[in-house]
């Protein structure tokens, strides 16, 4: 519940107890309360904000740094457009911010001026609901490696399946991802704007404690990634595989929003060109990566 809706919530509670305490005996309290009632509405405008440190930056099989200090903060906001019973179930307009910044410049220009801030993307997408349970995302995404003047932009199509109806607890919550580079080299894109990359996941996962105060939620998320010859010159990008772990920090007052805070490992197996694509965070062409990370996040 936002703040807003909190302070609607109070005083409503407020105006009903000063009106029925004063219209008592007379018979009215019930018109009376009628009369002043107001639906408080859910917010057609929720996101979240977070914090994320990590041992090492990679993104679709490419290392972009390992040494360090690396913090990656972000912002996404979802705009709710349309939501009913028919075949389209839910239609939302997405932005997103993203940034990397790190403290060791192994991938950085020379001479940069920059400091730490090694990357900034944004992002922008339609995502729309569809028979229940599947999720069709449209984006845009721009990626700018701020620290050697590198920019790239694609166009990425995601589908996703809640199988949760399905499954149960035993829900696999698969995806299938393409990105086509449209300007620039695009991470990991030696051929720029005649490349392709898909990926392919599931990320099964159970709560511990449920109904509890601090309930623990664990995924482990199974994704690998492939390309057209003109991403890293070869079909396989990668694969990986996670154990993550969240749990909700109940402490801080509700009115201060939804905080989580998540941990986690993930394992990496290069191929052989995503790994000497790689340089020079990865000098020896080392194929096996381990990733290990921390978060803490807010959503409203």
């Amino acid at each position: 519940m936002t703040k807003h809706s909190i302070a609607a919530a109070c005083a409503l509670t407020l105006a009903v107890a000063f009106t029925s305490t004063s219209l008592a005996g007379t018979g009215k309290e019930a018109k009376a309360t009628k009369e002043i009632k107001e639906t408080i509405k859910e917010s057609c405008i929720t996101g979240d904000i977070g914090l994320a440190v990590v041992s090492e930056y990679v993104t679709r099989g490419v290392v972009q740094e390992n040494q360090g200090f690396i913090a990656q903060p972000y912002l996404d906001l979802y705009f709710k457009l349309y939501e009913g019973t028919g075949f389209f179930n839910k239609v939302s307009l997405n932005g997103g911010l993203w940034s990397s910044l790190h403290s060791h410049k192994t991938a950085a220009t020379p001479g940069t001026s920059l400091g730490a801030w090694y990357e900034f993307d944004w992002t922008v997408g339609l995502a729309v609901t569809f028979a229940k349970n599947f999720t069709l995302t449209t984006s845009w995404y721009d990626e700018e490696f701020v620290s050697s003047s590198i920019r790239g932009g694609a166009l990425n199509l995601n589908l996703a399946y809640d199988d949760t109806d399905l499954l149960g607890a035993f829900a696999l919550h698969p995806h299938i991802t393409a990105l086509k580079s449209m300007i620039g080299n695009y991470v990991g894109v030696t051929g720029g704007a005649n490349a392709w990359y898909f990926e392919g996941g599931v990320a099964p996962g159970y709560t511990f404690g449920k109904g509890g105060t601090y309930p623990v939620s664990v995924t482990v998320p199974l994704t690998v990634g492939f390309g057209s010859e003109t991403y890293n010159g070869e079909d396989f990008g990668f694969f990986s595989a996670g154990l993550n772990a969240s749990v909700p920090l109940a402490f801080v007052p509700a009115c201060y929003g939804s905080w989580t805070y998540s941990t986690g490992v993930t394992y990496y197996l290069l191929g052989e060109n995503a790994a000497a694509a790689s340089a020079p965070a990865v000098t020896n062409g080392d194929r096996n990566q381990f990733v290990f990370s921390g978060s803490i996040g807010l959503t409203f």
